[in-house]
């Protein structure tokens, strides 16, 4: 059942490609889109806690086809990433045209499907280019930036920086075992030196990691999703991400192998310190953005790399013999993704609100959520609590769980493990305190705030459904956790034979695998929440029968101008700049240019006013690789000089060499 739901979404897909390549019947296309994500999420829900049966497709290089299944791990990442990517196909992007981004959209869900059921290098790298390539068609498609080429490029020539590291692991896994396909890449990597495998490791850790908004590759994130609209950040954060981890977890927990004669994992060290690292940068430039996009953007990338953080870990605790440590932090990291892109998805299509009613991403004060209609409020307000980490939202859930699961990092065995378990800790506790701040900025200053016009019309009805349609969403992904959490067994039985999930609820409570140690209740905090806010508003109620008095804030003795005094996204961010100034670097520049007929410098005639936070590895690793392909290109232009004797020495040059090497 589940195979035939899943052949039909790549039929609709398809179909819809195909009405967006050839520019008719937009409608249509965009039906199709979503119907196809509900064949699909139609799937997961009836393959789980299972995963899909096995079936040989006729794709591959070999003349022997291709496998494809899903894992429950996939089903899992898979279903929570669909949600918002129907609801973006549904809406459609707010561009004028749609066709060739309904076309990107299809190219990215099908690619998507392709990485999470794939079963061979060759097919899974093709997957891999499809579902990059939709990406960047999405963004070249809806043209919402002047300089739309330049993100889209960026983006594509780090994801094939990527896409050549994946290749180069592949090559080497499949060297050693004589096939493509991945069940024989656990035995090739068992074979090779322990240094080798490292290698291979951070082969797998590059490659994905562009996609995930590890660094250096984070860079890309803020200008191609600035670019786009929300409808495409909300693909691209939700299934496009959980595809890239859930492929970076496959090759990392199936294929890495433990190596008894170290003390520590090598790899399971390198990957915390490096998602940490991540973490941390992506959050604090996160919260500097003024728009929508960028920040969204850059908050994608930070919580990538802390489900990145939670792999780490799980390769730290098996390394040990700790399975069910190890099976607590990839349950964690699959809870915090799922929780991740409902939230995200519902944050991107926010914007699209703000961008349809006021025409700018922009983060500025416009009182549009006492416009608009009050799911668009709700669904806006749970979201940014769970990607706060407030309770009960299931970003806290998965932050809380974050937390015990490092905070039992004394069970490793060696001190440099527990070493980088506590680091990891406090870095991850900065980011999620930067985090907080974050989205308190985006909501705040995104959606409050006086009415700047007060003609202008709240979001529409239909957007505003769909953003409280995935709010509700992420409500019930933490209330019912202790239900979800018996749909993950088979997922992390089947990945590290472990019953972690089973041991992470009591009832109703959640406990970090022992009821001793540390508990929560989500579900109960749902119920009871609400009825704590019955105190505040009985004395809101009793208060109001006194007469309140009111008076205008000062405002340096000139009339009150409140939209003048709103609070803007860079006073916000002033003070965290001017603290971690060492990372920022700001630069702020200011030119006043005078009237030319008046001759004084004191009669101004227009101030300018701009500031930036400059980028840690622009300058210094990709603006000297641009000038090294600038340099090479230029020296290989003569190849395309048009002279026919030049062609044909070249020709002749190449057959000679053709014949020597098959001679000796």
């Amino acid at each position: 059942m589940a195979n035939e739901l899943l052949l039909l979404a790549v039929s609709c897909w398809l179909a819809a490609a195909a009405l967006g390549l050839a520019g008719v019947r937009i409608g249509l296309a965009r039906a199709l889109l979503g119907l196809g994500g509900v064949a699909a999420l139609a799937a997961a829900l009836v393959a789980l806690p299972g995963g899909t049966p096995a079936v040989s497709t006729p794709f591959g290089i070999d003349g022997l086809g291709s496998r494809f299944f899903l894992a429950p791990s996939a089903l899992w990442l898979m279903g929570f990433g669909l949600p918002s990517a129907i609801l973006a196909a549904w809406l459609g992007t707010p561009a004028k045209r749609q066709a060739q981004w309904i076309f990107g959209a299809a190219a990215s869900l099908i690619g998507a499907l392709g990485v999470l059921g794939m079963q061979d290098a060759a097919t899974f790298l093709m997957s891999w280019e499809i579902m990059s390539l939709g990406g960047a068609v999405m963004l070249l498609g809806e043209k919402l930036s002047a300089g739309v080429g330049r993100p889209a490029l960026f983006m594509l020539a780090l994801l094939e920086a990527g896409a050549v590291a994946l290749m180069l692991a592949f090559v080497l896994l499949a060297n050693q075992v004589g096939s493509l396909s991945f069940s024989g890449f656990a035995a090739a990597m068992r074979a090779l030196p322990l240094s080798e495998q490292c290698f291979v490791a951070l082969l797998l850790l590059v490659g994905f990691g562009a996609k995930l908004g590890l660094l250096p590759f984070y860079e890309w994130f803020p200008a191609a999703y600035g670019a786009g609209s929300g409808a495409t950040g909300a693909f691209l954060s939700g299934l496009v991400l959980n595809a890239a981890f859930f492929s970076l977890s496959r090759c990392l927990l199936e294929w890495l192998p433990t190596s008894p004669g170290w003390p520590v994992s090598l790899p399971g060290i390198f990957v915390v310190v490096a998602a940490v690292a991540s973490a941390i940068l992506t959050a604090l430039y996160a919260f500097q953005e003024e728009g929508w996009r960028e920040l969204l953007s850059l908050s994608s990338a930070e919580n990538g790399s802390i489900a990145v953080c939670l792999l780490g870990a799980a390769l730290m605790f098996r390394q040990d013999g700790l399975g069910d440590l190890a099976g607590l932090a990839w349950t964690v990291a699959l809870i915090h993704l799922a929780g991740h892109a409902l939230a995200k998805g519902a944050m991107f299509l926010t914007a699209d609100g703000v961008y349809r009613q006021t025409g700018s991403y922009a983060l500025v004060q416009s009182g549009l959520l006492q416009r608009s209609p009050w799911p668009f409020g709700l669904g806006a307000l749970l979201a940014a609590m769970s990607l706060s980490a407030m309770p009960p939202q299931a970003g806290f859930v998965s932050e809380w769980y974050l937390f015990q699961t490092f905070f039992q990092g004394f069970h490793l065995a060696s001190l440099a493990s527990r070493l980088v378990a506590a680091l990891a800790g406090a870095g991850l506790a900065l980011t999620v305190a930067i985090a907080f701040a974050t989205f308190v900025k985006a909501f705040g200053i995104g959606l409050l705030g006086r009415e700047r016009d007060p003609s202008a019309k709240g979001a529409p009805w239909s957007n505003a459904v769909a953003v409280g349609a995935l709010g509700l969403l992420v409500l019930a992904l933490a209330a019912g956790m202790p239900i979800w959490l018996s749909e993950l067994g088979g997922a992390v039985s089947a990945t590290l034979a472990s019953n972690a999930p089973d041991s992470m609820r009591d009832g109703w409570l959640l406990v970090p695998l022992t009821s001793k140690f540390s508990f929560i209740s989500p579900s109960k905090l749902v119920i009871a929440m609400p009825l704590l806010a019955i105190v505040p508003i009985a004395l809101l109620l009793l208060t109001n029968r006194r007469p309140i008095r009111t008076a205008p804030v000062w405002y340096g003795g000139a009339s009150e101008a409140p939209p003048r005094a709103a609070t803007t996204a860079l006073t916000f961010s002033n003070a965290l700049r001017t603290f971690y100034s060492f990372i920022y670097r700001p630069t702020v520049e200011t030119e006043r240019e005078t009237a030319k007929e008046s001759r004084q410098p004191y009669f101004i005639k227009r101030l300018s006013f701009s500031h930036d936070v400059a980028p840690i590895f622009g300058p210094y690793l990709f603006v000297p690789l641009i000038r090294i392909v600038n340099a090479v290109a230029k020296r290989f232009r003569l190849i395309q000089s048009g002279q026919l004797n030049f062609y044909l020495s070249l020709i002749g040059g190449l057959l000679v060499l053709i014949l020597l090497i098959s001679l000796f």
